[in-house]
């Protein structure tokens, strides 16, 4: 930092806000900290009494804030995604379309790990609409070194570090298990609620099945379902580890590859996920989905709504994080839970 005479300071950098006032019209910071000195400047500040001005001498091999938020910006940004414009060295990424929100974290802290450097993001793997705020990035001071961005930019790679998936699937067939509903001896509850959580992610319901609780039924019902060509199949109930609980049995002797049979998530624990061959997903959804306000199923949808295949490790990371607290006033997906 120096002190300038102000007729001298085009090209450099303000070290503070500067406020104008006018009497009866105007009182606000006509020029703010980092604001680059241009030549149009001049009469502006000498007509508010500055003489001189403190200012960051710009040296080679240094980089202004604005110029360096859009090089973090580049590092982050990807399909579907929209920029703010760069203030005081911010800039702010916005979702440009629903979809499936997704974050390098390993490059993301090696970058953050640098010295001046920070990449703010919401939490990967969650679903986001159009509009929602992604990440913001800023350097920490007005100027920073050339050297320090060239090493974040070799952390980052050629590919960005943020990623926004669209949804895909568009279709899905529900069987429905239980001899109950089968012999319309109770109303089915559980469809009606499986449905209105597929809408959310543009998913339409197209099948639907009741096989009662016989596995070769429930088998069946199944791979009728796969063969008239839906995106998703969800089975409803008979996931416990009763004896008269056969969902289980019946999505293995389908001939899909299970994932996971039982989650380290509560509500959820007994949910079940495989893929056919050709890479449908087949999901058994556990009774807590008919009646708890979030479970598995909201942690595991929008990775399956974009077409994005789900490990068992994935699953198996859930663990910290997958409890619901069963919040009175719920404010999923902002809270904790799944993350």
């Amino acid at each position: 930092m120096k002190q300038i005479p102000t007729k001298e300071a085009v090209g450099h950098v303000l070290c503070h806000d500067m406020t104008q006032i006018i009497p009866g019209q105007y009182k606000d910071a006509r020029f703010r900290k980092g604001h680059v000195v241009r030549e149009e400047d001049i009469p502006v500040l000498l007509s508010m009494g500055k003489e001189n001005l403190y200012v960051w001498e710009m040296c080679p091999g240094m980089v202004h804030e604005n110029d360096a938020a859009e090089r973090l910006c580049a590092l982050c940004r990807n399909e579907g995604m929209e920029r703010g414009a760069v203030k005081e060295g911010k800039i702010e990424l916005t979702a440009g379309l629903d979809g499936l929100f997704r974050v390098d974290s390993a490059r993301l802290n090696a970058v953050n790990a640098l010295e001046d450097i920070m990449i703010a993001t919401r939490h990967g793997g969650t679903a986001v609409r159009r509009g929602d705020k992604l990440a913001g990035t800023r350097v920490i001071p007005l100027i920073i070194e050339e050297e320090t961005l060239r090493r974040a930019e070799e952390a980052t790679g050629p590919a960005p570090l943020l990623e926004l998936l669209p949804w895909k699937l568009k279709t899905a067939g529900i069987v429905a298990t239980g001899s109950e509903v089968a012999k319309g001896l109770i109303q089915d509850a559980f469809t009606p609620v499986v449905e209105r959580k597929l809408a959310e992610f543009g998913i339409k319901t197209v099948e639907r099945r009741l096989p009662g609780d016989d596995m070769e039924a429930v088998k069946n019902a199944i791979l009728e379902v796969k063969a008239a060509g839906v995106d998703l199949i969800l089975c409803t109930g008979g996931m416990s580890v009763d004896p008269d609980d056969n969902t289980p049995g019946a999505v293995k002797r389908t001939g899909a590859r299970i994932v996971t049979y039982g989650a380290p998530v509560l509500p959820g624990a007994m949910f079940l996920l495989g893929y056919f061959e050709d890479g449908t997903p087949v999901c058994g959804l556990p009774g807590c989905v008919m009646y708890a306000k979030r479970t598995i199923f909201d942690l595991v949808l929008p990775k399956l709504a974009a077409a994005v295949p789900v490990t068992r490790a994935e699953i198996a990371s859930l663990g910290e994080g997958g409890l619901c607290l069963s919040c009175e006033v719920c404010t999923y997906p902002n809270c904790g839970f799944g993350k």
